[in-house]
């Protein structure tokens, strides 16, 4: 029962945030070595900071859900 959990729920989440991040972060990177969001502005980095925090927020809100949904 526990693996099944594991195949079905969380290696599709492992997926989507592992594989979705490393394209997230490899264009992130790419963005602010290109210049194309300059730190230096300060709103840039408020860009900079919505674009992490909704990938961070994302990511706890699918767990909690997926957790809430299995275990409460």
């Amino acid at each position: 029962m526990i693996l099944q959990t594991v195949f079905q729920t969380w290696l599709p989440f492992i997926y989507l945030y592992g594989v979705g991040g490393i394209f997230f972060f490899t264009g992130m990177y790419i963005i602010i070595k290109s210049g194309a969001l300059n730190t230096q502005r300060k709103h840039h980095r408020w860009w900079i900071k919505v674009l992490f925090g909704g990938y961070f927020f994302f990511l706890f809100l699918h767990a909690f859900l997926i957790i809430s949904a299995l275990y409460l």
